[in-house]
């Protein structure tokens, strides 16, 4: 992680007029930088400014508040965040994009860059301890998903999460029974999410295969499971949709390699059916399986 810029000094100019308005000028200013999307990390860049006052307006964002923003690109979520936040705290892992970013907000003193790797920084590094804070962003397609699972498995999260996703990804994350996955199971134990709205292929240079979606994600105060308890649940999650085409008690005997007698008695037990499958269990059943769980489950 290397922070190359906090602002110190105050400027009264609007951060909107520091970047392009047009889809031609955002293409030139990409020239200019020599910057080519790099479809490996799954980089579209949005230049529709009316959708990011949206995503802002829905996010919620008010004066005095601090924002996490990973990805940022070209700038333009970026810009509307100064306009709106009280700080900007701002991680980009492209060394290009992240001297753009310097050069057209690095006098602000709301703004802050940090080049590195979102996936391997915790929030105790990007924010400072006690600092309430939110995250929007646009997150590349390519680990979008491990990123929005990666700040809410974090010890100290943040308050609410707006992010613009792919499309597809977004459905999982705000999926119910019986269409749960992995993803769905993570995501709803530690927030609520809700779908936005959703964003065509259009507003991005290039332009995706595929339509996004924005979401947005309440975390929960309190977790129906404490820290400790936690590794547990995913284990039995992970072993519930190991083989999605089976019944949970195959499943689950499968992969943890206890016998399937054992498992469905304490599936009973719980009141969950032995031939259900794990897209049809709510997050609260997989709860109430964590906490039931025998000691050979606990100790596969």
């Amino acid at each position: 992680m290397t922070a190359i810029a906090s602002g110190a000094i105050t400027s009264s100019i609007n951060p909107a007029s520091r970047i392009p308005v047009s889809r031609r000028d955002w293409t030139r200013l990409m020239t200019e930088l020599g910057i080519r999307p790099n479809k490996g990390l799954g980089q579209h860049f949005l230049f529709e400014r009316g959708l990011v006052e949206r995503m802002v307006r829905q996010a919620g964002v008010e004066e005095g508040d601090t924002v996490l923003e990973i990805g940022p690109g070209l700038g333009i979520l970026t810009s509307e965040l100064l306009r709106k936040a009280g700080r900007v705290v701002t991680v980009e892992l492209d060394r290009s994009l992240a001297g753009h970013l310097l050069a057209a907000f690095g006098d602000l003193p709301s703004f802050e860059l940090i080049h590195g790797n979102a996936l391997s920084l915790t929030s105790e590094e990007l924010i400072p301890p006690g600092e309430p804070f939110a995250v929007v962003a646009n997150l590349p397609y390519s680990v979008g998903a491990a990123i929005l699972r990666h700040l809410l498995e974090q010890r100290r999260k943040p308050r609410r999460l707006t992010v613009m996703l792919q499309r597809e990804v977004a459905e999982r994350l705000t999926a119910r029974p019986p269409d749960m996955s992995v993803l769905s199971v993570a995501t709803q134990f530690f927030a609520e999410p809700r779908l936005a709205f959703r964003v065509p292929p259009e507003v991005f240079i290039p332009p995706p295969k595929v339509e996004s979606a924005v979401v947005i994600l309440d975390v929960r105060d309190t977790l129906a499971l404490g820290e400790d308890e936690q590794p547990r649940l995913f284990k039995i999650v992970n072993a519930g949709f190991r083989q999605k085409r089976k019944q949970m008690a195959n499943s689950i005997a499968d992969v943890l390699q206890i016998p399937k007698a054992d498992i469905a008695a304490w599936l009973e037990t719980t009141g969950v059916n032995p031939t259900r499958r794990a897209e049809t269990l709510a997050v609260e059943e997989w709860v109430a399986l964590t906490r039931s769980a025998p000691p050979p489950v606990v100790a596969a």
